[in-house]
């Protein structure tokens, strides 16, 4: 089959982007996700398909179609990738739980083909409650493999907190990622003690949110506590990608 480039269907009969529901060649999904992720490539794209990552249809002519749930998934792959640095062995595990399943928030002026709009809107933090399921440190340990010598570090550091219930000290799923990630770190002899750089930076973070916002999300006004969670959202999710915008070109310098 020759070569997949972004002209790779015929004009008359490649499915069109946008509103319609009508699938996507591989080279118009790198159309559309390219102005969130500029180094999105159709070799990339391969190759998550290649570790089961992705499952697009193929036409009887051997040519991939992504349908919008393919292209959601492979947006929550790539910022999986690109704001938690996770590999892609705890991605498929992430996916397989149903990670990036809940719909995206968009206007009813905004383009929800726009890259901005998906950018801006549909990878917001989750403020309002966190929910879930409740573990001890021993299911916590069971459900990301880390030790209890490595959870009592991040309770000693305040990087996990936990809280009493029933007894015992019990972890919610927010702090479950936490210690997830804290996993992954340690591969690499980062440890409690070096998180808290972090801990100290999402502190700051949070007390300046807290001065821009405060007012409003004490509010006894309802649509403006609502309102005022909304904008919070929104500055979490910016502040995250200047974050990350920060440190990757700090990090380009070391290789330069």
């Amino acid at each position: 089959m020759a070569e997949e480039q972004l002209t790779e269907v015929p004009a008359a009969g490649r499915p069109a982007a946008g509103r319609s529901g009508r699938p996507l060649t591989i080279g118009q999904v790198c159309k559309l996700l390219v102005g969130e992720f500029p180094d999105i490539s159709i070799s990339k794209i391969r190759y998550l398909e290649d570790q089961k990552l992705l499952h697009p249809r193929r036409t009887s002519g051997g040519y991939r179609l992504f349908g919008s749930d393919d292209v959601d998934r492979l947006r929550t792959i790539l910022r999986l990738q690109r704001d938690e640095f996770l590999p892609l062995r705890v991605i498929r595990q992430e996916l397989a739980a149903g990670r990036g399943q809940e719909p995206r928030v968009v206007g009813p002026d905004d383009d929800e083909d726009s890259p901005a709009t998906s950018a801006a809107t549909s990878h917001r933090p989750r403020i309002k409650a966190s929910g879930g399921t409740l573990r001890t440190v021993e299911e916590l340990c069971d459900d990301t493999r880390a030790t209890p010598q490595l959870v009592k570090e991040l309770r000693d550091f305040g990087i996990v907190q936990g809280r009493e219930h029933e007894g015992a000290i019990v972890f919610d799923d927010d702090e479950r990622e936490i210690v997830r990630a804290a996993v992954e770190l340690a591969r690499y002899g980062v440890g409690g003690r070096h998180l808290r750089v972090l801990r100290s930076s999402a502190d700051r973070e949070g007390a300046l949110l807290e001065q821009l916002l405060g007012p409003a999300l004490r509010s006894r006004n309802s649509e403006r506590r609502a309102e005022a969670v909304d904008a919070l959202e929104t500055l979490a999710a910016t502040t995250m990608r200047l974050k990350h915008l920060l440190l990757i070109r700090d990090l380009r310098r070391l290789v330069a």
